[in-house]
């Protein structure tokens, strides 16, 4: 139709994580099928769409797993803006957000806005995978989103350390996998996953041998 793809993509991505979340809600369907159900649908739609797109078609392969060559400086300057609102958004609502994570009933019961909260972090979790698709891909944006958080879960259970931690893991681990990425040149979407994965490994085997040599010192 012309404008950005990335409009596209968050469009309907906006509009698919507000779909899991009302088929889960609202029907008998659970939520992993609604989500695969959706991301099929998402993908066979943007295959079609790529293949009807008058001229060149693009490569498939740096939408699925990402381009460090292919961001500019719009997308830089949207990540900004969405890390900014994030960040604002976590600052003025953590204590409602911390009470709907751990026990969604009892927030109910204290009048808390549930779905309102619930719909907004989905509509920034939507944008931030839509935002990320060009450094890491379709594919493996997931892992980016997920591998830092459950490094950080292996040190720390409170709510508060787990997200500083899961920035500083995702930095580290984005910068090396760059680094990689540059001195070995391959995909940098592959090298960052791969980062995070080692990283993971490394911490889950650092903490076992931690919890033996204590264990056998008592």
């Amino acid at each position: 139709m012309g404008f950005n793809p990335v409009l596209g993509a968050a469009i309907f991505s906006i509009m698919a994580a507000l779909g899991i979340e009302f088929i889960s809600k609202r029907t008998e369907v659970r939520e992993d099928s609604a989500i695969g159900i959706l991301w099929s649908l998402g993908m066979a739609l943007g295959i079609i769409f790529i293949f009807m797109t008058p001229g060149y078609a693009p490569n498939l392969m740096t939408y699925l797993f990402g381009s460090i060559l292919t961001v500019n400086s719009t997308d830089l300057l949207l990540m900004g803006l969405n890390t900014l609102l994030i960040v604002a958004f976590f600052f003025v609502f953590y204590r409602l957000i911390l009470y709907i994570s751990f026990d969604e009933e009892f927030a109910r019961a204290h009048k808390v806005p549930v779905s309102l909260i619930n719909n907004v972090l989905l509509i920034m979790v939507a944008l931030t995978i839509v935002l990320s698709i060009r450094v890491v891909g379709i594919i493996l944006v997931i892992s980016f989103l997920t591998l830092p958080q459950t490094t950080a879960n292996i040190f720390t259970k409170d709510f508060k350390k787990m997200i500083g931690l899961s920035v500083l893991i995702g930095c580290i681990g984005s910068f090396a996998g760059l680094m990689f990425s540059y001195y070995l040149n391959i995909p940098s979407g592959a090298s960052i996953i791969f980062s995070f994965a080692t990283i993971f490994i490394l911490a889950r085997l650092g903490k076992e041998i931690w919890l033996r040599v204590n264990l056998k010192r008592q």
